[in-house]
């Protein structure tokens, strides 16, 4: 009595047009995907064009004679070489430097409260702090960001700026300090800056690999000495951009400052005197009355123009020491 083995099925014949109209079909949805996110990244590009056109048109040069720019009524030298900015009084003065010191001792200030305290929280979220403490500390600074800037300059106005102006603070220091000031505007812009600085910095300190951590422990060093002098080294471009970008967000800031740091331009580095950064003066004139095509209307735009470039300048910087001291790690 013979048995014979089931014979194994053969593969159903595979229809070559079939396979023709699969492969033409996902070629097909892979180039609607590229043209999808091409379009996405040439939106972006002439958004910037397209912001640099109308910052150009307005401040630099204008076709039409009776409309002319901003800097083919006001010179460059005026610009660059006054030190009084007053565009709503006769005789009129565009010297952007009070503006300018305005923005850059609010940031300086912004940077002294946010980056100290945003790194040293970072290192503890990344090193020191439990999982369990991390998953609520976490969403807590996330929450801190999505707060409005205009909820932080009242609470500047309300909250911080009364103890500046406080007698006995004001004896502390010898001369009495009045109304608002940029210490009270720094303070809360620095506090703004928090969140973004601990975030990037504490993801930068999580992405350096575990056996340079094992191998400071392998040496004999503590917590503390793996903490500062190997990680800290190792996320260095991280943390430093991180500063940086935190530091762009500073001088463009604008409610925050507009409410708590006051509206006067004065050149000055006295944190104690009321201040006005590029932005607050853009918000605040363009609240007002003032007519399109007029001197001070196009000043807007040239304090933008200003603006956009100190941010760009800052951005390059980033971008530079981020490709500088990338560390690559095997």
């Amino acid at each position: 009595m013979s048995s014979s083995l089931p014979s194994p099925a053969l593969p159903a014949p595979v229809d070559a047009r079939h396979l023709q109209r699969r492969l033409t079909g996902r070629r097909f949805l892979e180039w609607i995907i590229q043209s999808l996110l091409f379009l996405c990244a040439l939106a972006s590009i002439l958004t910037t064009l397209g912001i640099l056109y109308m910052l150009a048109s307005e401040t630099i040069y204008s076709a039409n004679p009776d409309d002319p720019a901003f800097f083919q009524q006001v010179s460059l030298a005026e610009f660059f070489g006054d030190t009084a900015w007053r565009p709503n009084f006769e005789p009129a003065r565009f010297g952007i430097w009070p503006l300018l010191s305005g923005t850059f001792l609010i940031t300086t200030i912004a940077g002294f409260v946010g980056l100290p305290i945003g790194i040293l929280s970072a290192i503890y979220l990344s090193e020191y702090a439990k999982a369990r403490t991390r998953t609520w500390v976490k969403p807590a600074l996330e929450l801190l960001a999505g707060v409005p800037t205009i909820v932080y300059g009242y609470f500047g106005l309300m909250f911080v700026t009364p103890y500046i102006i406080n007698p006995l603070f004001s004896q502390l220091l010898g001369f009495e300090v009045q109304g608002l000031n940029a210490l009270s505007g720094g303070i809360v812009v620095g506090l703004m800056l928090i969140p973004m600085v601990c975030s990037l910095s504490e993801d930068a300190l999580r992405a350096v690999p575990r056996s340079l951590r094992e191998a400071g422990y392998a040496l004999g060093s503590t917590k503390f000495d793996v903490s500062v002098k190997v990680v800290v080294p190792a996320a260095f471009s991280g943390i430093v951009a991180s500063f940086l970008l935190a530091l762009s967000r500073a001088v463009g800031e604008t409610m925050a400052v507009a409410i708590a740091a006051g509206n006067r331009p004065t050149l000055t580095l006295n944190p104690l005197e009321s201040t006005q950064t590029m932005t607050s003066f853009i918000v605040n004139m363009t609240m007002g009355d003032v007519s399109a095509g007029t001197i001070t209307y196009k000043s807007l735009f040239a304090v933008a123009t200003c603006l956009f470039l100190v941010t760009l300048v800052m951005n390059v910087i980033s971008q530079w020491v981020m490709q500088r001291y990338r560390e690559t790690y095997q």
